[in-house]
C-alpha cells in the first residue's frame, strides 16, 4: 500500500539546528524540507485563504511528485460553520488548485469539538454538512470532527457516498485507532486520512520549543500500524501528518513511523552513497 507520511506545516521554534541547519534562511526551509519528506500538510490557510503568489511559490520550491494537503480556513469551519460561506470556499479551492495543480492531495475541513449551545444534536451539523459536501467544488476532501459520538453510520455514510475521507486522528479526545476499528470502517474515500495530533495543552506544559521528542510515542505507533493493515475499504492510499503537539518534534517522529511501517523512497527517490539522508517522494509500505 502507498503511504506518505510528512507534519503538519514546515515551520517551529526550535527546528533550526536540529532540523534545519542552523543558519538557513527561512526561504529555503521548504526546498529542504522537501528533501526528507514527500508531503506537508500546510497549517497556515487555517488562518486564512493564501494569495496566489504564495501558492505558485510553495509548488515552485518542491520537486516533481510532493504533494501538499491544506486546512480550509477556519471563518468556514469554526466562524461560519458551513453556513453562507459557499462562494469564499470555491475561492479557497480554485486559489489552491490553481496554485498547485497536480501536487495537490487533500482539502481539510477541521471542525472543532461543538458544544450543545453549537448543535443541541449530531443531526443539525450533519444535515448542514451534507448540503455543504454536495455543493462543493471537485476535489479531494477530508472531514474532521471532535465530537466522538458523532462518529456513527449517519456521519460514515454522508462522507461515503460522496468519497470524502474522515480524518481519523489520534487525540486524547477521540478513540483510539483500534477502538474505532471495532466500531466501524472508517475509511470513507479511496485514501485514507490521518493526524497524530496529541495532547496540546499536556504538551505545552512541558514545551513550547518543539526541538527534541519528548513523550514516547512506540505502543501509538504500533496501534496505527496495525490500523493500516486492517482498515476493510480503499486502504491503497494513505496520508499521515504529524504535529509537534504528538511527541515534541514533529520530524523525528514522522520518521519513527517511517521505519516502523517499513516506509522506503520509490525508484525516482535518492539515497546517499553513504546511506545518509534519503529523498522520499513517493513511500511504499511492505507488510509482511
Amino acid at each position: 500500500m502507498n503511504v506518505r507520511i510528512g507534519t503538519s506545516a514546515f515551520t517551529a521554534a526550535g527546528w533550526e539546528g536540529v532540523f534545519y541547519p542552523a543558519g538557513m534562511k527561512p526561504a529555503d526551509y521548504l526546498s529542504y524540507y522537501a528533501e526528507h519528506f514527500d508531503t506537508m500538510e500546510v497549517d497556515s490557510t487555517f488562518y486564512r485563504t493564501p494569495t496566489a503568489s504564495t501558492v505558485r511559490k510553495w509548488y515552485q520550491a518542491t520537486p516533481e511528485g510532493f504533494v501538499f494537503s491544506a486546512k480550509a480556513p477556519q471563518a468556514i469551519t469554526h466562524e461560519k460553520q458551513l453556513e453562507g460561506c459557499e462562494e469564499e470556499f470555491a475561492r479557497y479551492v480554485e486559489t489552491m488548485q490553481q496554485g498547485l495543480g497536480e501536487k495537490l492531495g487533500v482539502l481539510l475541513l477541521q471542525f472543532p469539538y461543538f458544544n450543545k449551545k453549537a448543535f443541541a444534536t449530531a443531526e443539525p451539523f450533519l444535515a448542514r454538512l451534507e448540503k455543504f459536501l454536495d455543493g462543493r467544488p471537485k476535489g479531494r476532501f477530508a472531514v474532521e470532527v471532535r465530537n466522538k459520538a458523532w462518529l456513527g453510520p449517519r456521519l460514515l455514510g454522508i462522507l461515503g457516498a460522496r468519497g470524502v475521507a474522515l480524518a481519523c486522528l489520534d487525540h486524547p479526545w477521540m478513540p483510539r485507532p483500534l477502538e474505532l476499528l471495532e466500531k466501524c470502517d472508517p475509511v470513507t474515500a479511496d485514501f485514507a486520512y490521518i493526524r497524530l495530533l496529541g495532547d496540546r495543552y499536556g504538551i505545552e506544559e512541558q514545551t513550547k520549543t518543539w526541538d527534541k521528542v519528548i513523550v514516547e510515542r512506540r505502543r501509538e505507533i504500533g496501534e496505527w500500524k496495525t490500523f493500516m493493515t486492517r482498515v476493510k475499504r480503499g486502504g491503497e492510499e494513505f496520508l499521515v501528518y504529524v504535529n509537534n503537539h504528538y511527541a515534541g518534534h514533529a520530524p523525528a517522529t514522522a520518521r519513527q513511523l517511517m521505519e516502523a511501517l517499513g516506509v522506503k523512497a520509490w525508484s525516482g527517490g535518492k539515497r546517499s552513497a553513504s546511506g545518509g539522508t534519503e529523498r522520499l517522494r513517493f513511500g511504499r509500505m511492505e507488510v509482511e
